[in-house]
């Protein structure tokens, strides 16, 4: 019914309109009576089989939403009736702010591709604990955190991620450190490992503050060469650091069949969805191999098809993530693979 009714009637629609129209819905969904159930009963899938405890967290099953879609954690509750073991929001900073001019999101069917500029826009921290307050999480919260766009200075950035992860400690069950944007003017060069270890040794030391633990991850580039991965491997199973998210978007355009033209139309921005599944596949295999599996890696990128799926966990990957995937297969997808990890 998705991709005949739902998916055509979506995409008549630019994407960034789309995913408003569908936010709508699902705000729709929750005050309807029985909305919620009927959504679970032909989503979820519960299979003892399937869940695992990683970051000393039990998640009933290890397919999760990436951030970018619940950007300021407005339907984390409704997107876990459609099946996922864990969501992850954001990515979110200090304070509110609109991200890039539009338009900024743009789909490419052909490909099963996306393309955004957005910006890292939400509206803020604050703004998000209070749908956590009003609207208590009934599975795993991961909180994407990224510096604000107009912090320009090395400072300014290790203050934003402690002021966020402070204030957000309590509402969430870990954190990824969105560090490879690659939409962001200066969110990659945090990936330099002198700063990355500035920013995060701060947040290992504001930790220590805490009762409970949350674990912290880190988001990676694609796009990283193999010695600067190695240096930030390195410092992760140094210092604490409990996994890796791999990946971001790409900037590179590999894979896209359209037109040269109609990529230089589009212009900047990160590219997801099939064409950056290899990549992906190829950082996970690579992190797991250089850490002897002793760090966890939460797989993410391109993943369209329990397939590809199974070739993420079989290169190392603990836990996985879909997006695209999402947008283009609809919610079934997630059941889809979930049925494919059962033991036959």
């Amino acid at each position: 019914m998705y991709k005949f009714l739902i998916r055509p009637f979506l995409f008549n629609f630019n994407a960034e309109a789309a995913h408003n129209l569908t936010f709508s819905l699902l705000t729709i969904v929750r005050h309807i009576p029985l909305g919620r159930a009927i959504m679970r009963l032909f989503y979820k899938h519960d299979s003892p089989e399937l869940a695992k405890d990683v970051f000393g967290i039990h998640f009933p099953n290890p397919v999760g939403l990436a951030a970018g879609l619940d950007k300021n954690g407005d339907h984390y509750n409704e997107l876990s009736d459609c099946g996922f073991g864990f969501v992850e929001i954001g990515s979110i900073t200090p304070g509110p702010q609109p991200g890039n001019p539009k338009p900024r999101l743009f789909r490419i069917p052909k490909d099963y591709a996306i393309i955004n500029r957005m910006g890292i826009n939400n509206c803020g921290v604050r703004k998000a604990i209070d749908h956590i307050q009003n609207n208590p999480p009934e599975g795993i919260i991961a909180v994407s955190l990224a510096k604000s766009t107009s912090s320009e200075s090395e400072e300014a950035a290790i203050k934003d991620f402690g002021d966020s992860f402070s204030l957000m400690y309590d509402f969430a069950d870990m954190f990824v450190l969105n560090i490879s944007c690659p939409n962001v003017q200066g969110v990659e060069a945090l990936q330099d490992v002198d700063t990355l270890s500035d920013i995060v040794d701060n947040l290992l030391s504001l930790r220590l503050t805490y009762d409970n633990y949350k674990p912290i991850l880190l988001k990676l580039s694609p796009d990283l060469p193999h010695s600067q991965v190695d240096d930030i491997l390195d410092y992760c199973m140094m210092s604490g650091v409990d996994g890796i998210v791999a990946s971001n978007t790409t900037r590179s355009r590999d894979g896209l069949t359209i037109p040269d033209a109609k990529i230089k139309e589009i212009g900047n921005g990160g590219l997801s969805g099939a064409p950056l599944f290899p990549k992906s596949l190829a950082l996970v295999k690579y992190i797991h191999a250089y850490t002897k599996g002793r760090l966890p890696i939460v797989g993410v990128g391109g993943i369209m098809s329990p397939e590809e799926a199974k070739a993420m966990f079989d290169a190392g990957a603990s836990l996985i993530e879909i997006y695209s995937s999402f947008i283009y297969n609809g919610p079934s997808i997630v059941k889809k693979i979930l049925k494919s990890m059962e033991t036959k």
